[in-house]
């Protein structure tokens, strides 16, 4: 389950900072205090997902590049929350997978399995390398980053988009198995259209099955 914290308020898009204080106030305990109560009642196996891309800078999340302290202040008082209310559930941190996310790590004691996000959109690989790029190329570098934690990893986003040749390849190879990558135990696909632009002026990729082959 992916938590996303920017709903926790009548106005869904506060500033950052005032979403930070009111986390770490607890003026929000409530609200995850409910989502753990549910959890506690499944029958099936939970991760829980917190506010995952915590190092991205583009401005997307309201969470995302808060001082690392804040983050990871917040991101435990949740956990804490919710191992009360859901004892069986696990924890996901899911960071992008860019450079300085080790800063947000908030210690093995608070994390289950970590998450990245892998996106493929064959326009961007193009206009940048001249070629297209492969699901593992594009894991490589968050992989490596995380790695050094000693946990489980998970694809926690996976998506692409481009004609048919390029689609099939990530098919196939996100279902593979990669001795350079040992700890991947699997992939979770992304079945939504993008919700805020690419930067370079990609637009929105719409991941969806139906929908991320191009012509």
């Amino acid at each position: 389950i992916t938590v996303e914290p920017w709903t926790w308020s009548k106005d869904w898009r506060i500033t950052p900072p005032e979403l930070r204080d009111g986390i770490l106030s607890g003026k929000y305990d409530a609200n995850m205090q409910a989502i753990c109560d549910l959890v506690g009642q499944m029958k099936s196996p939970v991760t829980i997902r917190w506010a995952q891309e915590m190092e991205d800078k583009n401005g997307r999340f309201t969470w995302a590049n808060w001082a690392p302290k804040d983050w990871i202040s917040a991101y435990k008082r949740e956990v804490d929350i919710c191992r009360k209310a859901a004892p069986a559930a696990k924890y996901m941190w899911s960071p992008k997978g860019e450079e300085g996310l080790e800063k947000y790590y908030p210690g093995d004691d608070y994390v289950d399995v970590i998450g990245l996000s892998v996106f493929g959109l064959q326009k961007k690989d193009d206009d940048e390398t001249g070629r297209d790029r492969t699901f593992a190329e594009l894991l490589k570098p968050g992989y490596d980053r995380v790695a050094v934690f000693n946990k489980p990893i998970v694809v926690a986003e996976l998506g692409y988009v481009g004609k048919q040749d390029y689609v099939s390849k990530w098919q196939e190879d996100s279902r593979k198995s990669y001795a350079e990558f040992p700890a991947l135990t699997s992939v979770v696909y992304f079945n939504q259209k993008e919700v805020w632009p690419w930067l370079g002026g990609y637009g929105l990729p719409d991941w969806r099955v139906t929908q991320h082959v191009l012509p």
